[in-house]
């Protein structure tokens, strides 16, 4: 049984790698600190069943004052989910809790990793939005990220952290860089959320820009699946991967599925396109298929039937 902390406990991704990480018997310390970014009770709810479940610890608290050298002291694993999210939000005021909850919480993290001697892994969750609008569709890991938005430049700088940790200090870091994650639990600030509550509510669903925008989408599961391998692979440590769903859809075509699933027609309000989003997001994931024996399972229309259902019953 490997002791195991998961970071961002409480959040869309974390709460069910937590889950899954229960069911196979490990021991789970979650850490959550419960911003407001979005509404803390779907936060609590996301993670209330699993405290019945054998082997969970939940820990209340910001990463940047939390004691991590005796946090870390008998750690396996550390699956570091916890972000300052959304691309859209990060211009302007808020632009701190960025630097904060992506940066310099991961530089805390990293910097007690050096010394935690039982530490076999620390498995990062990166992002897409590091690359911009990248010039190459499929995009691999050797393009030059160029981020067109805060959020991305945060999560860029905290993978290039990790990166220095590994080679200066030998801290085991993986990057994995997400693409468009959707699946229940899924937080209401992301599209797919926001579109089915829409069509529950009799609104129309908002759009920005043109509707031909192409994103790259993953379901929840194959992105906890990556995971898994990024902390088990020996050959992962040090690297970054791509982990994509494979299946890049333009935005309304997704539309028509999503018309298709909830058996009525759609509404769409076109909106300004919002700064910061890039136009097209696609991954080429041969490496982490090589390297990780990643293999993306669930296709676009059945994960956003089971995200239906899932919001039918959270509203």
């Amino acid at each position: 049984m490997a002791k195991i902390i998961v970071t961002g406990a409480a959040g869309f991704i974390g709460s069910q790698l937590v889950e899954t990480l229960l069911q196979q018997g490990e021991e789970v310390v979650g850490i959550d600190e419960f911003n407001d970014y979005y509404d803390p009770i779907l936060k609590r709810k996301n993670v209330a069943h699993l405290h019945c479940l054998p082997g969970f610890t939940l820990i209340e608290g910001n990463m940047q004052f939390l004691d991590w050298q005796a946090l870390l002291k008998d750690v396996d694993v550390v699956y570091h989910q916890a972000a300052q999210a959304g691309v859209r939000a990060s211009w302007g005021q808020s632009f701190r809790d960025y630097t904060e909850r992506n940066i310099n919480a991961t530089q805390v993290l990293l910097e007690a990793a050096k010394n935690a001697k039982n530490l076999k892994r620390l498995v990062f969750a990166s992002s897409s939005s590091v690359y911009g609008d990248a010039e190459t569709l499929p995009t691999h890991e050797g393009i030059c990220p160029q981020p067109v938005s805060p959020y991305g430049i945060t999560k860029l700088a905290a993978e290039q952290l990790g990166g220095l940790y590994y080679k200066n200090f030998g801290v085991p870091f993986v990057a994995l860089r997400y693409f468009t994650v959707y699946g229940p639990k899924q937080r209401p600030d992301m599209a797919f959320h926001q579109f089915f509550k829409s069509i529950l509510e009799d609104k129309a669903i908002p759009i920005f820009g043109d509707g031909q925008q192409t994103r790259e989408f993953t379901f929840v599961s194959d992105i906890i699946a990556a995971n898994l391998a990024a902390a088990t692979v020996p050959e992962a440590v040090g690297e970054i991967f791509n982990i994509g769903g494979g299946s890049r859809v333009v935005l309304a075509e997704v539309l028509d599925i999503i018309a298709e699933i909830v058996a009525k027609p759609v509404n769409r309000n076109y909106l300004e396109k919002a700064t910061g989003d890039a136009r097209h997001t696609a991954a080429d994931v041969s490496k982490a298929q090589k390297i990780l024996g990643y293999q993306p399972q669930v296709s676009l229309r059945e994960g956003l039937s089971q995200e239906w259902q899932w919001i039918k019953s959270l509203y």
